[in-house]
This record gives structure tokens, sequence and C-alpha cells, in this order.
């Protein structure tokens, strides 16, 4: 006999496709928004990636637009699962079953399913990051500064997101019961969600839109600061929205109208376009969502390619294998030393070049704040920098150069950019020694990349350089030399130079190179405790000397060719894995949406291809309505998202310094081919897709 339960078991088994389908979305979710909550909490990343600074930020600002993403994703497919549950539960209502009947088998069976596929994804998201993370540490660089550490902090971000999952799932189960109309429960999952189609303007004005917003934006942060003298506030960002409103706008004039019709065939891809218009509302929300994370993902991707081209092109092209600045009040390996441990590699030294600098101070306008506002006064004490003379610039380079008595020359690269670090505009400097001054002004730049750093160096008229020099102390004057390596150099002799380089400083020389003894003199002046000797400023210790930080941070890290080629990897791993984890988990959401989206063509449209099927349809001609479906899923946030990052990444290199400099060029060439990757391993999903999407339908 079938009882009310047997039958209701019998529905729930007849479900179990669709029931799989919201496990694996629930699951998908959970384990991607666990394992990202894993990394942006784990001491490992935050160690290496300073607070407030760019990385960081942009972690955070991709981490909300995948948290976004999921969110929509596992709304799409809780309302997926109820619209094909409402027939079981119609069905059960017609036969006489009460909703106080229904209600704890309904409530028990979608708590029971939204919970395990939650907390699975939940649990599972820590052994995904540990499995990435060792996986890049086998094959690509391995160090004890890449150990991962998880700090659980990060659950306060992935369970309530798995709460908000459990009960969106009890809230829609208890709305679906709430409905009165039997024969409106019963076909609820045959009814189109078609969404509001507007002309043909809409994609035209969607790109308009989308452009007006990007500049916005972009511009908005700068435009605030010039005209208020503040510090922009978060809500600024508001500017972004237009980007958003045009990127819908595009994307629903292509499920609406498309791009391009066939004049000749307008009828060719009406099935097709018929049936995404039908369900056009979940499929805009789906392509928006798809599109926005895989211009995430792009943007962590690039990361890896614009860096590495741009670290490559400028240890290539350095003039000498090593180069090495320190304190006039260090003992460090003299050349006969050096010459002495490059005999035991069978290694001769030659173009040994030698100088000396000064480290002066600049004047300038000094930032105060107060609050978010801000307000520039006068400091004949702005910030230091290391000045040599022409005599000592051209025994060093080889480079003869004149500057004017009373002027100072800036040290940049080819392309006079990154000087955004650089004084040019100050008038006086000053000999913290004796606090003797000298009148000066920016003539200009010399171009010699191997000398530009984050704290600047510049180059005075031989008789400035003198009166500045007198009464200096050793503590602001410094020596410099440099040699390249006749024939192959060996990595071992570079390392075993550097680690007795780094040995000869005293403790006082264990500085980042934020570390500025002009602004420190300045802030005791003023009673202030500098920020460099509170704890803020990332720290460097000669215990870790080949750490990230204290090879990118240490004030007098030497620049050895062979060791930055070599170690490249280790020195920048912890950007690199990160960067490249969250594409790869941008990218896997998008693509899963992609998977889940196509599915529901299967699941919603079987009648419509069974139909065709008995009006003769053939196989291929139903292979390429499924084709046309997934293509334009797969396709259309592709093309968008990629393009858009593309172009977007580009603008950002090029407003760094009003030019897109040669290696910045070779890097998005770089990138464009890592777009190609990115590409292919759409394609396979799709193609992947495709085929599943046929076994369902029963195409062969």
């Amino acid at each position: 006999m079938m009882t009310m339960q047997k039958l209701e078991q019998k529905l729930q088994r007849a479900d179990r496709k669709q029931a799989a389908l919201y496990l694996f979305c629930n699951f998908i979710s959970l384990m991607l928004i666990s394992a990202y909550s894993a990394m942006i909490f784990s001491p490992t990343i935050l160690t290496v990636l300073p607070e407030g600074g760019d990385s960081r930020k942009q972690m955070i600002a991709i981490f909300v637009l995948a948290l976004f993403g999921c969110t929509v994703f596992t709304v799409y497919a809780a309302s997926l699962f109820f619209r094909k549950k409402s027939r079981q539960i119609g069905t059960l209502m017609a036969l006489g079953a009460s909703r106080r009947r229904l209600a704890p088998g309904l409530f028990r069976e979608v708590f029971t399913l939204s919970t395990v596929s939650a907390l699975a994804g939940l649990l599972t998201g820590f052994p995904f990051v540990w499995i990435l993370w060792s996986l890049f540490r086998m094959l690509i660089v391995d160090s004890a500064q890449m150990d991962l550490v998880l700090d659980f902090r990060c659950l306060l971000v992935s369970i309530p997101f798995f709460l908000i999952v459990v009960l969106f799932s009890c809230i829609t189960a208890f709305r679906y019961l709430k409905r009165t109309n039997i024969m409106d429960t019963i076909r609820e999952e045959h009814k189109n969600e078609p969404v509001r189609e507007l002309g043909r303007w809409c994609g035209p004005v969607g790109i308009i839109v989308l452009l007006i917003g990007a500049v916005a934006g972009y511009n908005a942060s700068a435009v605030y600061q010039h005209l208020f003298s503040a510090f922009p506030p978060v809500w600024i960002n508001v500017l972004y929205v237009p980007v958003f409103i045009g990127l819908y706008m595009i994307i629903l004039h292509t499920v609406v109208h498309g791009w391009g019709q066939n004049k000749k065939n307008p009828y060719k891809t009406l099935i097709s376009r018929s049936m995404m218009k039908f369900q056009g509302r979940q499929t805009v929300n789906n392509l928006l969502v798809s599109t926005v994370l895989i211009a995430g993902g792009c943007f962590g991707l690039f990361f890896l390619p614009m860096m590495g081209s741009s670290q490559l092109l400028e240890t290539k092209n350095r003039p000498f294998d090593y180069l090495f600045q320190y304190r006039a009040d260090q003992n460090v390996p003299t050349k006969t030393a050096i010459e002495e441990l490059a005999g035991q590699y069978n290694l001769d030294l030659k173009d040994w070049s030698s100088g000396e600098y000064l480290y002066l101070a600049l004047d300038g306008q000094e930032i105060f704040e107060d609050g978010r506002s801000y307000h520039y006064e006068y400091t004949p004490l702005l910030q230091g920098g290391k000045f040599l003379s022409e005599s000592s610039f051209s025994e060093l380079t080889g480079i003869d150069v004149d500057v004017k008595p009373g002027t100072y020359k800036g040290v940049s690269n080819d392309e006079e950019t990154g000087t955004y670090f650089m004084k040019l505009e100050s008038e006086l400097l000053t000999n913290l020694s004796t606090m003797s001054t000298c009148d000066t002004k920016f003539d200009g730049f010399i171009h010699y990349g191997l000398l530009v750093d984050q704290r600047g160096y510049y180059v005075l008229d031989d008789a400035d350089y003198a009166a500045m020099k007198e009464g200096i102390s050793d503590e602001y004057r410094g020596n410099m030399f440099a040699f390249n390596i006749n024939g192959e150099d060996s990595y071992d002799f570079a390392y075993e130079l550097f680690l007795a380089f780094m040995g000869s400083f005293t403790e006082d020389c264990e500085l980042p190179i934020y570390y500025d003894p002009v602004e420190k003199y300045a802030c005791e002046q003023r009673g202030e405790t500098y920020w460099g000797d509170t704890g803020e400023m990332t720290q460097v210790s000669f215990d870790d000397p080949d750490s990230s930080d204290f090879r990118m941070y240490w004030t007098y890290m030497p620049k050895i060719r062979i060791l930055d080629q070599n170690d490249y990897m280790r020195t920048y791993a912890v950007y690199l894995m990160m960067f490249l984890f969250i594409a790869i988990i941008c990218i896997l959401a998008a693509m899963v949406i992609g998977y889940t989206r196509c599915q529901t063509i299967a699941l919603n449209n079987r009648y419509l291809f069974d139909d065709l099927k008995k009006l003769g349809a053939s196989s291929a001609f139903l292979t390429r309505e499924v084709k046309s479906q997934c293509k334009k899923v797969f396709r259309t946030p592709s093309i968008i998202g990629i393009s858009l990052m593309f172009l977007l990444y580009s603008l950002i290199m090029f407003g760094n310094d009003g030019a897109l400099t040669y290696s910045e060029i070779i890097g998005l060439f770089a990138c464009a081919g890592s777009l190609l990757i990115v590409s292919l391993v759409i394609y396979m999903v799709y193609r992947l897709t495709v085929r599943k999407v046929k076994e369902e339908l029963n195409i062969h």
C-alpha cells in the first residue's frame, strides 16, 4: 500500500538530480569562501602584505567580489531547487496532505541538505588551501617563509555565510509552503522568468555608461582630495556603480537581442535565443556575476607576468653584476677580501667602480592630518636623500655629468617613471650634523636605472657637494662600489658574499628602507615619536636574510644580478601564491556558475527538447541548440570580463606615471599570453559542460 510517507520518499528520489545540484552549489560556494577567508586571515599572508598597502587592499576588494558572487550563486541554487521542489509539494497537497503534515518533512530535508553541503564545503576549504599551497611549494618554490599558518578567525567570515545559506533555505521553504494555489505550486518549475526588455540601444548605451563609471570611479579620489584637501571617504567608491549598471545593460542586450544578428537567416537561432529570453532574469544575473568573477580572477593572474617581466628586464639590463652601498662607519668586506673570496670559486672581478654619497635633508611641504582632512606646512627637514658629487657619479658609473652650481639632478630610469618618492621641488639642503644649508633647485634627470630605489639618488655640483660635506658625521655619509664578474658568475659565491656583507653591519643598521633619519630627527625636534620606532613600520632582521621582507626592504640591500634572478620566486613567493590563489578561486567560481547554469538548460527545458525530437529534429540540430545556449553562458562573461580587466589594467599602468614603460608593455604582452591559458581552460570547461548537458537530454 502506497502511504503518504512512501509517496513523499518516491518524489524525493525523483528529484535527486536537482537535490544533487543544490548540494554541489552550496558545497562549492562554502568551500571557496572558506578557502579564501583562510588565506586572507593567514599570518603567512598578512606578514608579507603591509597593512594599508595596495596589495592587501586589492586582495580584500577581490574577496568582496567573490563573496558577492558566491552569495548570488547560492541564492540562485536555492531558488532553482525550490522551483523543482514545488512540484512535489503541490502534488502531495493535491492528494490531501496538509501544510502542517508536509512542514516537518520538508524542513527536515531542506535543513539536512543545506547544512550537510554547507558544512562539508566549509570544512573542505581548509584542506583545499593546504593542497594548493603545498603544490605551489612542491612544483614552483619552497622556503621557510612559505610555511602556511592559519588563523581560525577566518571562521568569522565563513560561519556567518554558512548560517545565511541554511537560514535562506529554510525561509524559502516556508515561503513555498505558504502558497495557497495548488496548481501554481505544481507548475512553478514551468514558469518563465522573462527579463524586462529594452530597445537595441541598451547595449551601446551600456558600453558608454560602463566607461563613464570607470573614469569617474578611477579619478574620483584625486578630484575629491584636490577640492576638499581631505582623504576620500569610503562612499566615494559609489561612483563605480555605473560600471555595474553598464555591465548589466550590456549583458541584458546580449541575452535579449544578441550582437550581430544573421539578417539573411534571422530564424536560425530563434529557439536558443527564445529559451534564453524566457529565463532571462536568472541568466542575466548569472552572467553578471560570472563576468565580475572572471574580471577579478584576471586581475589576480596579471600580477604574476607583470611583476615577473619587470624584474627580469631590470636585472638583465643592469650595467653591473654587483652593486653595494653602505654607511661609512661600517667595516664591510674590502676589494681585496672580495677578490680572495672570488678566487675560492675560480672567479675574477672586473670593472671595479666606487664612489661616495652624503645623506642630506630636503625641504618641502609636509602633510599634517586631522582625521580625514589634511593640510600642508613647510618644513626644512622633510625627508632624506642620497647625494653624489659629479665626480663620484662619474667614477661609479663611467658617465660624465655637468650639474650647475646651486642645482641638483635626480637619478631615474630611461623613461623617467617611478619617481613619485623623490623630492623634485626642494630648494634647501641641510647637513644634519652641522645644520649648515645650501640653496638649490631641481634641474632635470640623469638616466641610470641601477641607482633607482625608494629613497632616491641625486647628483650635486662638486663645489656644492664639498661645502655640504664639511663636518658631516659618518652616520650621514656612505660609500658605494660595483663590479662585474669576468665570465660566468657563481650563485654560491654571490650568496656567501651577500651573507658576509650583511654580517659586517652593526645592529643599528637593521632598518627597512622606509626608515628615514631625517623624518626621525624632525619628529624628535617637535617632541613627537617617530612612527618607525613604534612597531608600525615593516621590520627586517639580520636573523632572517632570506625572507621576503629582508630582501625587499632592507635599506642597504645590495643588487646582485644572479641572486635577484634565481631567488625571485622565493623572494616574492607569498605575493605570487596569494594572487595566483585569487585567480584560481574567482575563475573556478565563475566556471562552476556557468556549469550550473547550463545544467538548468537540461532541467528546465527537457520538455521542449523532447517536443523537438518528436517533431523530427536531428541530433545535430539539438546539439547546435545546446551549444548555442552554453556558448553564451561561457563566452559572454569571458569576453567582457577579460577585455574589461585587460583595458583597466593597462589604464592603471598608464595612470601610474602617465606613460607605458617598455617593461610594462612587455608585461602586458605576458598578461595577454596568460589570458590565452585562461581562455583555454574556459573552453575545456565549456566542452565538458556541453557533453554533460547532452547526456542529461539524451542527445547522441
